[in-house]
């Protein structure tokens, strides 16, 4: 049973997958027809006859099951068939004869090894449809009580878990054990390569039950490499707060990085000591460049920019190091990017970095940023404006994406790095210091290559237990899982188990860049719910209606029937029109204080725990139009723009304050801040410091994302 490379017979599999708690369905295993018309008698007709072996995986697509066996004639014939069937490859085989068991229902689950995760348990639908429906879940092994519910809340097909065709709802308690079961099995014996329990059929009474199973059996295989310290504190503040920085291989020629890169480190307000290199000791925007390092005084240096070619740098670290720098970045290329040459100088001075005591960023990188030092270090633009929001990126255009975002919604980044090849200092490595900054509220990461996805998740879970982390992820691992003898392997597409891994971590992971970002932002300005009751309150009725549309299909969060006593409250402030119902609709009938009114009623019921706003800037777009035609200022046209434009502001100011006050998020909706982002409505909830959504859909998907990690750290016990 312990050899590498082979297949438990289906008797062998359920044999061990029962000592660890997965319910299975009695069965006798025969040698002869005779014997299998004997055993079913004793069982009770219908039965199920399967021809079992170690070397027989696939029954199913071979003929090698007979169903709804109802007398001992018929189990003896199809006995005879099955074993008739066998083929030399087979091995020795036998009958397995058992219960028919039957459910309108059928799931899947089981265990695969991937290649960078380690083992995880997956739960799916089952039956012959399961490849092809694919609704699945992994989670990485160990499973806690709280993985294996999520689980479950986690298949799309929940009413498939419900009460179903006249027959009770799933036991929920019941299925988690057996991924607990399944959990504990892959903890103990790294030698099982995977386990495939399907179906496992949901009886009329909801008990889970598996009626066929097959483990897999490899050799025992870990997941992780030796990992590199992190660097410390000291180093990490060297980068994001020097008190002076040098660019070597500064340029008077304005196309060149070593000019690109000074100018915006001065444009940026930088006020610690700025030196530079050039070889020609050239002035440089006003600054004196020397040949050489040695010229340059002791301890005045934090940081060196790094724009030389990768042969100087060796000689250039060294000399740097001699003057007290204790953090490089480097832009230099000809690294690990460019063959096993460039690989070989790339860890000769990962090496010599470490010897030196250096933190060594980069090389084939874009640059830092870091607002409360007023830092641009890098070769492109832009600088952002100061928010709570830090960036650590394997690709240099999305920190550069990320920063023009902050540019455009208002709202801020703290910190900004573009990792390049992360030779020494890791995406991870920034993510754990940013956890501990106190000017960060929120870290923001983009990742594609992984080498070690266990250790990476362990880093993330470390980040997300003291933060919120949102992430992006591009590209897949190589090949993904693989488990040859079972379905569970063939579900295991990469990008699903590297899901689980975020779930179970409490990373919040984005589908694309612009949803990453207004998810940090989101959490950077927004206080996390306390449940997932929302309200949507409008005054552009279709926009409610199809918001209202998308909190139903997001799945997270809540469309709240609205509570008797808060419809009388609004009864007082709205017109006998308004919906009376959520979305809450105005239906026209506001005055100059019935927003913000409306507003506070919703925001201070204790049932309320959001608000999504939809329809600011409404009366600003007709004041623009006013003020756009040939009639402005005159026929009392001043007076109605400047009150308009005033309410928005109002309406914006009251969202942001009640949001405050009541410790709600209210988040702010209109294609406005797009189309029109001068308009006073958006142009006021940036000056609040918060996010103006371009539309009441994406306020609802960056709510949900809040309330899921809220419930994250509500279930772990964390604050």
């Amino acid at each position: 049973m312990n050899s590498a490379g082979r297949t438990l017979s289906e008797s062998d599999s359920k044999a061990l997958l029962r000592q660890y708690g997965v319910p299975m369905a009695p069965e006798q295993e025969v040698a002869t027809a005779a014997d299998a018309a004997t055993a079913a008698a004793q069982m009770g007709f219908p039965v199920v006859a399967k021809l079992c072996g170690d070397a027989i995986a696939h029954k199913t697509e071979r003929g090698l099951v007979k169903l709804r066996l109802g007398d001992a004639s018929s189990v003896e014939a199809a006995a005879a068939e099955l074993l008739a069937k066998a083929t030399p490859a087979d091995g020795p085989v036998t009958v397995l004869v058992a219960p028919m068991i039957s459910g309108n229902r059928e799931l899947i689950a089981g265990v695969v090894r991937d290649p960078q995760f380690g083992a995880n348990v997956m739960l799916g639908v089952g039956g012959v449809l399961a490849e092809a429906l694919a609704d699945v879940v992994f989670r990485p092994v160990p499973l806690s009580p709280i993985d294996a519910g999520e689980m479950i809340d986690g298949l799309a097909t929940q009413k498939l878990l419900g009460e179903f065709r006249g027959e009770a709802a799933v036991d929920r308690a019941a299925l988690a054990q057996v991924l607990l079961g399944l959990s504990a099995l892959a903890s103990a014996r790294p030698d099982v390569a995977s386990v495939d329990v399907n179906p496992l059929i949901i009886s009329a009474a909801g008990a889970p039950v598996a009626v066929d199973a097959l483990v897999e059996i490899g050799e025992p295989s870990t997941v992780g490499t030796v990992h590199r310290p992190r660097p410390t504190d000291a180093q990490f503040r060297a980068l994001f707060q020097p008190k002076g920085v040098l660019v070597a291989g500064a340029s008077s020629h304005p196309g060149k990085f070593g000019f690109v890169s000074l100018h915006n480190l001065l444009a940026s307000g930088y006020a610690g000591a700025v030196f530079g290199t050039n070889l020609q000791g050239e002035e440089v925007l006003g600054i004196r460049t020397v040949a050489d390092v040695d010229q340059l005084p002791d301890g005045q240096i934090d940081l060196v920019f790094v724009c030389t070619p990768a042969g100087a740098n060796p000689a250039l670290l060294r000399a740097c190091a001699a003057k007290g720098v204790k953090a490089a970045f480097l832009t230099s290329a000809g690294y690990g990017e460019a063959g096993e040459e460039g690989r070989a100088a790339e860890a000769a001075l990962v090496a010599l970095a470490d010897e030196l005591g250096i933190l060594l960023a980069g090389p084939n990188g874009q640059g830092v940023v870091s607002t409360p030092a007023n830092l641009c270090a890098q070769i492109v633009a832009p600088y952002p404006p100061a928010g709570r929001i830090a960036v650590a990126s394997q690709s240099g255009n999305f920190v550069s994406s990320f920063l023009n975002y902050a540019r455009q919604y208002g709202v801020g980044i703290s910190r900004a790095v573009s990792a390049g090849n992360a030779a020494a200092v890791t995406p991870a490595d920034y993510l754990d210091w940013y956890a501990d900054d106190d000017a960060t509220a929120v870290s923001l990461a983009y990742v594609e290559g992984i080498a070690d996805g266990r250790a990476l998740i362990e880093r993330f879970a470390s980040v997300a237990a003291r933060k919120p982390l949102v992430l992006v992820k591009g590209g897949a691992t190589e090949g993904g899982a693989k488990a040859a003898a079972s379905h569970t392997g063939a579900l295991a597409a990469n990008d699903k188990v590297f899901d689980g891994a975020c779930q179970q971590a409490g990373v919040t992971r984005a589908v694309t860049v612009e949803e990453a970002f207004e998810a940090a932002a989101t959490f950077a300005t927004q206080p996390l719910p306390k449940g997932p009751n929302t309200v949507v309150l409008t005054t552009a009725g279709g926009w409610g209606v199809v918001t209202s549309d998308a909190i139903v299909r997001e799945g997270r969060i809540e469309l709240m029937a609205l509570p008797d006593d808060l419809k009388a409250q609004l009864d007082t402030k709205l017109p006998a029109r308004w919906s009376h119902n959520n979305p809450v609709d105005c239906a026209g009938g506001e005055t100059r204080d019935t927003i913000p009114e409306v507003m506070e009623m919703i925001a201070a019921h204790p049932a309320v725990d959001a608000i999504i706003y939809i329809g600011l800037g409404i009366q600003s777009n007709q004041a623009r139009l006013m003020k756009e035609g040939r009639f402005y200022p005159d026929h009392g046209l001043e007076r109605i723009v400047a009150y308009h434009e005033r309410q928005d502001e109002r309406f914006a100011e009251a969202a942001a304050e009640l949001s405050q006050r009541y410790g709600k998020p209210i988040l702010c909706a209109t294609e406005l801040g797009v189309a029109d982002p001068d308009n006073p409505g958006p142009r006021a909830v940036r000056a609040s410091g918060r996010l103006c959504y371009a539309s009441g859909n994406r306020a609802v998907t960056a709510l949900g994302h809040l309330w899921q990690y809220a419930q994250f750290r509500a279930r772990r016990g964390l604050g």
